[in-house]
């Protein structure tokens, strides 16, 4: 299966569109469950942080002076991703930081995004919470000791995933859960989730009643041309 890119930012505020920059940004890399490499970066952007988001992830002005800049940190972390998709756990955040910071430093953002809350309010309707940590308790996962820190939270975010993608392969039976099937799930809704995992186990089954069918086809050929030598 091929790697999906967990990214977790942390900035100055909610939104780019309202000014906020990036102050940390970290990316897991999943491949077949298991973590395969990580990439963290403090960045410099020169915007202001506010006491109360230094106070939320301990990231102060001061930390950020001898951090490297935005652009060279974005560079590495667009080369560190390459064409692998993209998840992370409230993804309309995310992505949007991704594409900001990555267009201000003239480089292109082209990677599609999957969003894990979404697919937990799919697949997990019945938790109490869907905001990470919690979630993440609830499912019996390691929670970190540093909630909101990048790094920190892009790997629960990536424990969550490998989660999703086994319950989805041994709960719901599907035959794979690659990125373009929790882009799938997370488009159903609670209503046409169970319908939809229903099609996907027929249309499987049809594979591979007509994978087994060539393959006895492929066996008998060899034998029925002995009649003929």
């Amino acid at each position: 299966m091929p790697p999906i890119a967990v990214i977790d930012f942390e900035t100055t505020g909610m939104s780019p569109s309202q000014g906020a920059r990036a102050t940390e940004v970290a990316i897991v890399l999943l491949e077949g469950g298991q973590v395969v490499d990580r990439f963290q970066s403090l960045m410099k952007t020169g915007a202001w942080i506010p006491p109360f988001i230094t106070e939320l992830t301990g990231i102060s002005n001061a930390m950020l002076q001898d951090a490297p800049s935005a652009d060279t940190v974005m560079r590495d972390a667009a080369r560190f991703v390459g064409k692998a998709p993209m998840v992370a756990h409230n993804a309309s955040f995310d992505s949007k930081f991704w594409q900001a910071e990555l267009q201000l430093a003239d480089v292109p953002a082209p990677q599609p995004f999957a969003c894990t809350v979404l697919l937990s309010r799919r697949l997990y309707p019945d938790a109490p919470t869907h905001k990470l940590g919690p979630l993440v308790q609830h499912l019996g996962l390691p929670r970190a000791e540093r909630a909101h820190r990048a790094l920190a939270d892009a790997e629960m975010a990536a424990a969550l995933l490998a989660r999703m993608q086994h319950d989805l392969t041994t709960q719901w039976q599907l035959p794979t859960a690659d990125f373009a099937q929790l882009q799938a799930v997370q488009r159903c809704t609670r209503k046409t989730l169970g319908q939809w995992l229903a099609r996907q186990a027929h249309n499987d089954a049809q594979a591979a009643s007509v994978a087994k069918a060539r393959a006895r086809a492929t066996a008998a050929t060899p034998q029925m041309s002995l009649l003929f030598d």
